[in-house]
């Protein structure tokens, strides 16, 4: 079991507004549209961290017809580590050998690329893997059981950052032709280049 936990319980002060609830094409916001592609991709199991706003968003949710898990990160403002092992706390069990990571600020991308992450993890065991374009990494991010302790023991000051960085490799770095994968939304203006943008459909 790989299950998919999204990051979606920040403030989204630089954008102004609620990430979560901007719209990403005609039928879906950033959060129901990063749910679907993970459903596509044949992620069966979906884990939605939720903090500021939590019940706007959950009523979001329901009025959506998606069943997500949900997570609420009291502490939220303790940032982004801290929704991760909330997220990491309600998704492991016995059966998980792994979890997809994923920001509700990237909503674009294919499921194709989520496809390849979990494709190359079953072919190499690789601790990390994630999507790569040159030098440039993107989403979602795999991250292997075995680190799981490290995450947990992470200082909050520097996140999951320095693990992830410390536990890359060839084996673990897809190189993908998508340009969603690599596209983090925090902007009124970085919205607006989206919106205008051939994946805003």
């Amino acid at each position: 079991m790989i299950p998919v936990i999204v990051l979606a319980a920040g403030m989204s002060t630089r954008m102004g507004r609620l990430k979560a609830l901007l719209p990403a094409g005609p039928a879906d916001s950033f959060l129901t549209r990063v749910l679907r592609t993970f459903a596509e991709a044949g992620v069966e199991r979906q884990l939605v961290v939720l903090g500021y706003q939590a019940e706007t968003l959950q009523a979001h949710l329901e009025g959506s017809g998606l069943m997500p898990e949900i997570a609420i990160n009291s502490s939220f403002e303790a940032g982004q580590l801290s929704s991760l092992l909330v997220g990491l706390a309600a998704a492991d069990g016995p059966d998980t050998e792994a979890v997809l990571l994923m920001l509700v600020d990237a909503p674009f991308v294919a499921a194709s690329t989520v496809r390849s992450v979990i494709e190359r993890y079953r072919a190499t065991g690789a601790p990390i893997v994630r999507p790569v374009r040159g030098e440039v990494h993107g989403h979602p991010v795999l991250i292997d059981r075995s680190l799981f302790p490290l995450l947990r023991a992470a200082d909050p000051s520097s996140g999951a950052k320095p693990i992830v960085r410390a536990h890359v490799s060839p084996a673990g770095d897809v190189p993908v032709d998508d340009p969603g994968a690599f596209m983090d939304i925090d902007t009124p203006d970085e919205y607006a280049r989206a919106r205008d943008g051939v994946l805003f459909d």
